[in-house]
């Protein structure tokens, strides 16, 4: 089966929807989503709606902090993700802050495992930024993989039997094997607002009868998106980022 995952998507439509199309384009028969729906973009109420569809159809979707928020504003979040979620609380519905509430903090599938940020404690959204942080995830579980998303950074790492950890950026395009001898933790860069200096979306295609993942970019229309956030009136520096990928 060949699954589209997507993470972080933050209410960016014109990078959710190019990421879809480059998805579907590339044959993706099932969809996971890893969280982190709102929050930062301007089109919160259609992203919300656009996930719920997709979940009906049969994709799997978890939880990220920026959802949890929504309703529990005890989360801790920088001045310009507050401003962000305050606003997005006023544009959705019940309804749509209901389904956001309601979706859980991890998804298992046979030994894979789907979580927003990390497996040894998903709701105190640790990031994983270095090989320490994914043996912790590692250890937690006894899932084989592990996909999880949250840093915005796409990155790949793996743990031996012995427990050596291996770490590396992949390359976009290039599909990896995650071999059967070692267990991995595969970390998503971010639909709707990546952070390592490409502006175009990521997302990752994982080939389970082949046993690999590619990582994907698809370019989106920035221009929109950023001028979506600045006419909402939303902090500035949320549309200058897109552009710079950070």
């Amino acid at each position: 089966m060949l699954m589209a995952i997507f993470s972080d998507i933050h209410a960016n439509r014109p990078a959710f929807e190019a990421c879809l199309t480059a998805a579907r384009g590339r044959g993706a028969e099932r969809i996971v989503l890893l969280g982190d729906y709102v929050g930062y973009g301007a089109d919160p109420e259609w992203t919300v709606d656009a996930v719920s569809d997709l979940v009906a159809r049969g994709a799997k979707a978890i939880q990220g902090n920026h959802d949890r928020t929504v309703r529990d504003s005890s989360e801790t979040m920088n001045g310009d993700a507050r401003a962000a979620i305050a606003w997005t609380r006023g544009r959705l519905t019940a309804d749509q802050q209901g389904f956001l509430d309601r979706l859980p903090l991890t998804h298992s599938d046979g030994d894979v495992l789907y979580v927003h940020a990390e497996a040894s404690d998903p709701p105190a959204w640790r990031y994983v930024r270095s090989a320490d942080d994914a043996a912790r995830s590692l250890a937690a579980t006894a899932a084989r993989v592990t996909f999880c998303g949250h840093v915005h950074r796409p990155a790949l790492y793996s743990m031996s039997n012995v427990g050596k950890m291996t770490a590396f950026v992949p390359t976009t395009d290039i599909p990896v094997q995650l071999l059967s001898g070692r267990r991995w933790l595969v970390v998503l860069g971010s639909v709707g607002q990546p952070r390592d200096g490409i502006a175009a979306a990521s997302f990752a295609m994982f080939d389970t009868a082949r046993g690999e993942i590619t990582f994907c970019r698809a370019p989106y229309d920035i221009d929109a998106a950023a001028s979506r956030i600045r006419d909402n009136g939303l902090p500035g520096w949320l549309a200058d980022r897109l552009y710079l990928g950070k």
